[in-house]
């Protein structure tokens, strides 16, 4: 599984959380694409739109599960994928900010 640290991502670089609506309201990055893992087949159209035709697709959850599951269905795909190793709890933890969906500060649950 192709993986990246929290510490290796810039500023632009494509996110794409995997994590259900109330995880995303309570606390995310800021810019990163929100489509849930369980709706994520359905919605698939929406990721192919936003993300960069030529670039890395960096996929993050909570602590890494649920993204590992979509990093290893868009490799499938023949995307260029890779998981966020500890999630949006290791962002918090390196002090990435996180803001919730009115864009306030957030926090991760």
């Amino acid at each position: 599984m192709p993986t990246v640290g929290v510490d290796e991502l810039s500023d632009g670089d494509f996110l794409l959380d995997v994590r259900e609506d109330d995880e995303w309201q309570a606390g995310h990055a800021a810019g990163a694409l929100h489509i849930p893992m369980s709706d994520f087949v359905s919605r698939y159209g929406e990721l192919t739109e936003a993300a960069p035709q030529d670039g890395r697709i960096n996929v993050i959850c909570r602590s890494g599960g649920r993204s590992a599951q979509v990093t290893a269905y868009l490799a499938q795909q023949g995307l260029d994928a890779v998981n966020v190793e500890g999630g949006m709890q290791v962002w918090e933890a390196a002090g990435r900010p996180v803001v919730d969906d009115k864009g306030q500060p957030g926090s991760v649950i």
